[in-house]
């Protein structure tokens, strides 16, 4: 697109630094890094939301960050963010703020069981999550910690989960990407299917939800929008993520622009590309213990696959160090091109 990038990362060959013209190795809360970013750049984008409150304060005094830090303060704190779901209109997951172990019980007595416990900051891929089958269980739970927050949900039991990646510009225009349906295994995500094998009239519902939540949220660049379809056809905002994400990785491949140059797009002004779908596609993550698999295969590979690796230099179980992605004329088909690809039922979990 005719840009330069720095990047700023702890990891000095992180995936990012390997494709920039100027690496930052710092910490997301070195402040003298972030004065450095700022006096470096034109526009500031983030895609990662743990960034320090005060870096993100010099990066808005001091320099153009279109995204601003509201959205990514309300995002990062599960609270905030179903407070935010709920005065933007938009139906969310029943949930009950908990701080102490009596909170944990009332909540538990009012959602009834099963009910998820998640931290109300960090945790991903099914970290900082628990279940509860029962009040015994929840009445020997002994792992909340003082002074943090956390919030528990209503379990859901969903048909699908769905995603949605919508795009705002800072002129305000928006546009939406074609829905996923996202499978998960060990709650990590698996794979996305697109276009998600539902009924119309729930696509159209769950993009108009994300241009919604892109509107109400007054969001600068791009916003994942998870939901849990339910059996009554009805759909729940569960999650939203303030930058590109991993269930929109078959834009790269499948649609007229990719998530990342409508990120571009979005904040630096330009009109925003057709977010048209150019073919039905499934997107595959490739964790650590897949690789050498993935390696062997690649050969072999139809030329409906296209392989996308991150250049991580360390493979461990369960980190994603890639994806790749199967094209072809249905979503069933595409499924079936590789035999290790086998859909499953999602796991039914909030």
């Amino acid at each position: 697109m005719g840009y330069r990038f720095v990047t700023l990362d702890p990891s000095d060959d992180c995936p990012g630094s390997q494709v920039a013209d100027q690496h930052i190795v710092a910490g997301y809360d070195d402040l003298e890094a972030a004065r450095l970013l700022a006096d470096t750049s034109d526009l500031i984008t983030y895609e990662f939301e743990n960034v320090d409150d005060a870096v993100v304060k010099i990066l808005e005094e001091d320099a153009f960050l279109p995204q601003g830090g509201e959205l990514l303060r309300v995002t990062r704190h599960r609270i905030r963010e179903k407070r935010a779901l709920v005065e933007a209109g938009v139906p969310t997951t029943p949930y009950r703020v908990v701080k102490n172990q009596e909170e944990l019980l009332t909540g538990g007595k009012s959602l009834g069981f099963p009910c998820v416990l998640k931290t109300a900051t960090g945790g991903y891929d099914g970290k900082g999550q628990w279940v509860f089958q029962s009040m015994a269980e929840a009445e020997a739970f002994t792992e909340l910690e003082p002074d943090r927050e956390y919030v528990l949900e209503q379990w859901v039991p969903f048909d699908k989960e769905i995603s949605v990646i919508a795009a705002r510009s800072i002129l305000g225009e928006v546009a939406v990407f074609p829905p996923t349906w996202n499978i998960h295994h060990n709650q990590i995500l698996h794979q996305s299917i697109v276009p998600a094998p539902v009924e119309d009239g729930i696509l159209r519902h769950a993009e108009d939800l994300a241009r919604q939540v892109a509107e109400r949220l007054n969001v600068r660049g791009l916003i994942a929008v998870e939901m849990f379809l339910l059996p009554d056809g009805s759909l729940w905002v569960n999650e939203l993520a303030p930058r590109p994400h991993n269930s929109g990785h078959y834009t790269l491949d499948a649609c007229a622009v990719s998530q990342f140059e409508q990120q571009i797009r979005a904040l630096s002004g330009l009109p925003l590309g057709s977010s048209r779908l150019l073919t039905p596609a499934v997107m595959v993550n490739i964790l650590g213990e897949d690789v050498d698999r993935i390696r062997e295969q690649m050969a072999n590979f139809p030329p409906q696959v296209k392989v996308h690796w991150y250049g991580k230099r360390e493979s461990r179980p369960r980190r994603k160090m890639g994806h790749l992605t199967v094209m072809g004329e249905s979503a069933e088909a595409t499924v079936r091109r590789l035999g290790w690809m086998k859909a499953t039922d999602n796991e039914k979990r909030s």
